[in-house]
């Protein structure tokens, strides 16, 4: 295998992106286009799983995330940016890859599980919902990446990927789909500013990358902390505290850090202190990013273009490996 490797990451359009999505992929996608070659998916049909009565809003939602993509330094020149309903090869993959795994296995899918019970589904799942494991295989196997930044919960999907790969190249004798490997986020999955384990769109918990001044401020005003923590002289707890999870995850200084949550420790540091400190740095971080999200906001169809020359690439690279796929079952007829 060579240095440069593929890299497939994406996101579903449901809205604008937050802190929790940055560190848990954003970044690494980042650095990691200036290294390999990375194609970064909208993954507007893996949101219609649990969008289906929200059409428009995955629709809109893909420019909003567009933008955020060219604000945080994805560069269009360097990745492959696209939009998935546009690559048909994508859901025959998909119908191909179905007959290699059972029903039962999806049901027992950990992120599938816990998924369902946060949206409180019951005996309703949508059975797109119920197989998106294996749509995800077909996005990851059509352009033969290696490498998928992505947080722990992914974890089961990448396995599932990794289990119909194996069972597709043993079954028809080839070496066609190729194996990924999960690059695992720097960053632990940031929490909620509610302290809810994960910072989340459908819990209203997020601090968004576009967020105004305002907004930042009074979302982390509004944060949770150490519920223990009633007096400033009172020893806090630090493990479990989002203000300073967020402060381990975007806060340049950790000398500073360091110092406090020592101090917060031993009692006598206010949480009014450390929401300020945090504020700042939120601030810092954020403020160039709304400022290149605004200058690209100038020009919608600029935007827009992007993805559209992206998905014509895209469907090049997945249209050669459906042809090889093809090729392996026997089904090239013509």
């Amino acid at each position: 295998m060579s240095s440069q490797q593929t890299i497939l990451t994406g996101d579903r359009p449901t809205g604008k992106l937050h802190l929790g999505h940055y560190a848990g992929s954003l970044a690494a996608r980042v650095q990691l286009q200036h290294q390999h070659r990375q194609f970064v998916m909208l993954a507007d049909v893996q949101a219609l799983t649990d969008h289906a009565h929200e059409p428009q809003k995955i629709r809109e939602s893909i420019y909003e995330v567009l933008l955020d993509y060219l604000a945080i330094g994805i560069d269009p020149n360097k990745t492959t940016i696209f939009i998935q309903s546009l690559i048909p090869a994508l859901p025959e993959l998909t119908m191909y890859y179905l007959n290699l795994i059972t029903w039962n296995r999806l049901k027992h899918n950990p992120t599938v599980k816990l998924e369902i019970q946060q949206k409180g589904y019951g005996e309703e799942v949508p059975a797109g919902f119920m197989i998106y494991p294996v749509s995800q295989a077909a996005d990851i196997t059509a352009f033969k990446a290696s490498l998928v930044p992505a947080g722990d919960d992914q974890i089961p999907m990448i396995e599932q990927c990794i289990e119909i790969v194996r069972k597709f190249n043993r079954l028809y004798k080839t070496d066609v789909l190729v194996e990924p490997k999960m690059v695992p986020s720097p960053v632990a999955r940031l929490p909620g500013i509610d302290g809810k384990a994960k910072m989340s769109k459908g819990l209203g918990n997020a601090i968004y990358l576009s967020d105004s001044p305002d907004e930042v401020m009074r979302k982390v005003k509004g944060m949770y902390t150490d519920p223990g923590h009633l007096r400033v002289e009172d020893p806090g707890k630090v493990e479990g505290n989002p203000v300073f999870t967020y402060l381990d995850a975007f806060a340049t200084d950790k000398t500073k850090v360091g110092e406090l949550k020592d101090h917060y420790q031993r009692g006598g540091l206010g949480d009014s202190i450390v929401k300020k400190y945090l504020l700042d740095v939120l601030q810092a971080f954020l403020d160039p990013i709304r400022q290149r999200r605004a200058e690209f906001a100038r020009d919608r169809d600029q935007v827009m273009s992007i993805a559209y020359r992206g998905t014509e690439v895209a469907r090049e690279v997945a249209n050669n490996t459906l042809l090889e796929v093809r090729g392996a079952m026997g089904m090239n007829y013509l």
